[in-house]
């Protein structure tokens, strides 16, 4: 699907929250300036308007690998996982850890191989003219069959 604003990407995210649950996961794919880290502002802030919380400015994790949310009775973590080189580095970042609390966004996660079954991947892509983005959702486990 095309994305020409950010109209469009906030209605893409409000479908998307709609679907998801504790222990669901997002992939999110995609060069860098795509669409990644706003998308994950989009989905959090909808979360935290829906409880009456103030909105947070939701940075990319990039140094930080993982940031979290708390949207009352549970928790939004975001991680960035450019700078990390191998497996063994997801594994000593407990990236799974307390699935069942949480709602996990990811950025860059080529490197797990383990994938957790409950997922929504999206593709991001910059159209030719740069003046568009291309967005392509697969979805996995319990999120098999629904269409965005």
């Amino acid at each position: 699907m095309k994305i020409s604003s950010i109209r469009d990407l906030k209605q893409i995210s409000n479908k998307i929250k709609k679907k998801l649950t504790l222990g669901d996961v997002v992939f999110l794919y995609g060069e860098i300036g795509v669409g990644k880290t706003t998308f994950a502002r989009l989905l959090i802030n909808n979360y935290e308007k829906e409880k009456k919380l103030k909105e947070s400015e939701v940075l990319s994790p990039t140094f930080n690998i993982v940031f979290e949310y708390d949207v009352k009775e549970f928790t939004i973590k975001h991680y960035d996982l450019y700078r990390l080189k191998s497996d063994s580095d997801i594994k000593n970042i407990g990236l799974f850890e307390d699935l069942k609390k949480t709602i996990t966004l990811i950025e860059w996660p080529k490197l797990i191989k383990k994938k957790p079954l409950n997922r929504i991947d999206l593709f991001f892509e910059h159209t030719q003219d740069m003046n568009e983005r291309l967005l392509i959702i697969k979805t996995s486990g319990r999120l098999k069959n629904y269409e965005f």
